[in-house]
């Protein structure tokens, strides 16, 4: 069965910095993957690869076994049209309604009439828990917590085949990070997307993910299902998952 997504031995680097190096990771269609990593390890450059914001130096992506690494502009459309993002801090338009962020990829993307999108943004709004009477407020009136969920209810909007999330639950109390989560697995079965996420809460990557890759210094250093984290017999893992100071992995401290 061809892979939704492949990477095989992406490189990226910027200036002399080598960010990645040699990234092959295998996402299979309707799982969800989630990769974990400290700070500055890739994780983003990463995912702004697979959806070509950034272009790889060396190595392949494949999306459905096509090979997108170099497509640019209208070639690529086709293609973004298969993607739901959920990004770090929501990243709503403080200028429109809550019912138009959602509604945004519909409309500029896609050429919905306004009135449709705006339906389907309240559908979706809905599946994320939120009333209608939110549609109309400003994400400004909004809590961290419910700007969370406007931003998941735009990245399930056009029913994407893939949602990608970056940290999702960055900002937020455990209590709303569990809401969150929560809310992730059922509208991801809902859509029955594949997912990629990136975080470093580990709570969250075992509550969301049923696969977790680990990268480290630009290279994927384990992967397996969620079930074995806790036995991946890796000591950069095991340093990792258990919040250590003490462990293979050196941060760098500036005195």
């Amino acid at each position: 069965m061809t892979a939704k997504i492949q990477l095989i031995g992406v490189k990226k680097r910027f200036g002399p910095k080598v960010v990645l190096d040699g990234i092959d990771l295998t996402i299979e269609k309707g799982s969800s993957l989630v990769v974990i990593g400290g700070s500055g390890t890739g994780k983003s450059v990463m995912i702004k690869s697979v959806l070509g914001i950034l272009t790889p130096d060396e190595g392949t992506i494949l999306v459905d076994g096509q090979d997108v690494t170099h497509l640019r502009g209208a070639a690529r459309d086709p293609v973004m049209k298969k993607f739901g993002m959920l990004f770090q801090g929501a990243a709503l338009f403080d200028s429109l309604p809550v019912w138009e962020n959602v509604a945004f990829g519909l409309i500029q993307g896609r050429g919905m009439a306004r009135a449709k999108a705006k339906d389907v943004a309240i559908q979706k709004l809905a599946k994320v828990g939120l009333s209608e009477d939110v549609a109309y407020l400003s994400p400004a009136e909004l809590s961290g917590g419910m700007q969370k969920r406007v931003g998941l209810a735009r990245a399930i909007a056009a029913d994407p085949e893939i949602i990608f999330f970056d940290e999702p639950t960055t900002g937020l109390d455990p209590i709303m990070a569990d809401v969150i989560n929560e809310l992730i697995v059922s509208t991801v079965k809902d859509v029955g997307a594949t997912t990629l996420s990136i975080t470093h809460d580990m709570a969250s990557a075992r509550k969301i993910s049923d696969h977790i890759a680990m990268i480290y210094q630009g290279r994927i250093i384990w992967s397996g299902p969620t079930s074995q984290i806790d036995h991946s017999g890796n000591p950069y893992v095991d340093q990792f998952i258990h919040g250590r100071a003490e462990g293979p992995i050196k941060m760098a401290v500036k005195a």
